[in-house]
């Protein structure tokens, strides 16, 4: 289980599926007994002392009316596909439940940063900008050629890493099926390797809990 804070107060916490049910008992034993409402991301639980806790249901995860449903449907496998990416680098697997059963990870050289100004500057810019559009260019192909096919099979696709090189990716036309089934959910990856992406698993089937405590008295 993972916890950072949240905009606009509050902290976010992933929670494996298996152990929502557990986190809500601690929940309800830190501030009493909570109502549940049904809402468009997951459930909302509040509790009478003030606190909250905003269940978001996870990528390709279908809707429940009640905790039991939402526990049970977190939980159940499901195929989603992965789409990482970072400047020169791209991930791309189906997942079938907690498992990786398709991947492919390519790298391609991207000119870092120099610290030359002027015209050299400019030039080392703009050939580092055609290095890394060329590479996700060739990321669009292998996501054409990876998911493409899978995309009728696919329950959401979750993507990672930098946000303007998967938009990149996911521009291509060809991609329109993949762009259907986008989740919210960006992962915040390192640089896509092999390992990375095995573990975006993980990441992507999490239930993101947003937890707001009581106001002080």
């Amino acid at each position: 289980m993972s916890s950072r804070p949240a905009v606009g107060g509050g902290r976010w916490v992933e929670v494996d599926p298996a152990r929502v049910a557990r986190w809500v008992e601690g929940f309800a034993d830190r501030h009493g007994p909570p109502t549940t409402t049904v809402e468009a991301y997951g459930l909302l639980l509040a509790a009478a002392d003030g606190a909250t806790a905003e269940l978001h249901a996870p990528p390709g995860a279908p809707a429940a009316p009640d905790l039991p449903g939402f526990v049970a449907a977190a939980a159940a496998p499901r195929r989603i596909g992965l789409l990482l990416a970072r400047k020169g680098a791209v991930a791309l697997g189906v997942a079938a439940g907690e498992k990786l059963v398709v991947s492919k990870v390519d790298t391609r050289y991207v000119q870092g940063r120099t610290a030359a100004g002027g015209w050299s500057q400019q030039r080392f810019a703009r050939r580092r900008d055609n290095q890394a559009k060329a590479a996700l260019g060739d990321a669009a192909d292998l996501a054409v050629r990876l998911l493409l096919p899978e995309a009728a099979s696919l329950r959401a696709v979750v993507c990672g890493g930098d946000r303007r090189a998967v938009d990149t990716v996911l521009a291509d036309r060809r991609l329109a099926p993949l762009v259907a089934l986008r989740a919210e959910r960006l992962l915040d990856v390192p640089e896509p390797r092999h390992a990375v992406l095995v573990g975006a698993i993980a990441a992507a089937r999490a239930v993101r809990i947003l937890v707001r405590d009581p106001a002080p008295s």
